[in-house]
């Protein structure tokens, strides 16, 4: 038995740059028949524009395992530490996150 946990085992490298992470407020997902689209982008306040900063692509497969995965982390956190509280938002994107603009 110890040879078959061994043959199914999945070394998995991790790059000290992939390892930094992008930081990301904003993700838009698209989807074709074949195939869903993540990207993240990074918005900054008081810049009208933004830059996908990491793109997923996944099947529709992953993209289910995905969700089912995301929703298990959220509950194992909200148990550990409290509901996640989150905001409506108005439709578009927040481009002064609700803090004053700044003046140079």
């Amino acid at each position: 038995m110890e040879e078959q946990q061994n043959e199914n085992q999945l070394n998995i490298e991790l790059s000290e740059e992939v390892a930094e992470g992008i930081f990301s407020n904003l993700a838009i997902i698209t989807h074709s028949n074949t195939e869903f689209v993540l990207d993240f982008i990074r918005v900054m306040p008081g810049v009208p524009k933004a830059r996908v900063k990491s793109r997923i692509i996944l099947t529709p497969e992953h993209a289910k395992r995905l969700m089912v995965a995301m929703q298990d982390n959220l509950e194992k956190y909200e148990a550990a530490y409290g509901k996640i509280k989150t905001q409506e938002e108005p439709p578009g994107f927040p481009m002064n996150f609700g803090g004053p603009t700044a003046q140079a």
